[in-house]
């Protein structure tokens, strides 16, 4: 039977561990890093053209800081559909999703006209540049690292076993920062166990460190939303069972 772990944060952990119950997967989620809310100041409204939002997880922080309302009046450009369902969900009123990635996203702004300055609340690890991105296009960014991703001090002892004897068949790797945290934590697991585990990851950006790190066995979803990463891992499990 296939066994697989999830390593995204919560709550977005938990969410991925039902939906893959929900498929008959059996799964097991231990999220490597935990959102802390840095004590930033944040600029005001006024000025700013439009907010843009790569993560969930900067909406979280902007609600628990109680300051979307500051904010909600302006429009937003949210890099993928989750992200922009959070964002109307928190109270932003005018919001777009450029549907994929950070390549989309920055495409949209070029697409929008907008010529800034953008307000960008991110977290302090970032796995590309936006304002360096759109300074092409002659936008000026202000970005904000209102969160940090913390990552957990080492793996349950259990779950290593079962990586390591092939309980735990498969990761769900959802973040470039994830992937190089959990290939620091796996350390213990010899090449020999890496290349067996299935690493099922949202996109080729987020299997690099893997890798890196020997983890050969390397699945990429066709876009990087949860959707298809349901459907690889469904996938997957199948392949294991056979016909």
């Amino acid at each position: 039977m296939t066994r697989m772990l999830v390593t995204r944060p919560e709550p977005d952990a938990q969410s991925s561990l039902a939906r893959l119950l929900a498929l008959d997967i059996d799964a097991v989620a231990v999220p490597v890093m935990e959102r802390v809310s840095l004590d930033v100041s944040l600029p005001p409204a006024d000025g700013f053209a439009a907010v843009v939002l790569t993560s969930a997880n900067a909406v979280r922080t902007l609600v628990e800081r109680n300051v979307v309302g500051d904010y909600a009046h302006l429009p937003v450009l949210a890099v993928g559909d989750r992200t922009a369902r959070d964002a109307e969900m928190a109270g932003f009123a005018h919001v777009s999703s450029a549907a994929g990635a950070f390549a989309d996203l920055v495409n949209a702004i070029s697409l929008s006209g907008l010529k800034g300055p953008l307000f960008y609340p991110t977290g302090k690890h970032q796995s590309a540049d936006l304002a360096k991105a759109v300074a092409p296009l002659g936008v000026m960014v202000a970005t904000a690292k209102i969160y940090d991703m913390v990552a957990i001090a080492a793996l349950p002892g259990a779950i290593l076993a079962e990586l390591g004897d092939g309980r735990i068949n498969a990761v769900l790797v959802y973040s470039r920062r994830t992937a190089e945290i959990f290939a620091d934590l796996a350390q213990r697991l010899n090449r020999t166990q890496r290349q067996a585990l299935g690493m099922l990851c949202m996109s080729e950006a987020v299997a690099e460190p893997l890798l890196g790190a020997h983890f050969n066995r390397i699945s990429l979803a066709d876009r990087p939303d949860e959707e298809a990463m349901m459907a690889m891992a469904l996938g997957f499990a199948r392949a294991q069972t056979g016909p």
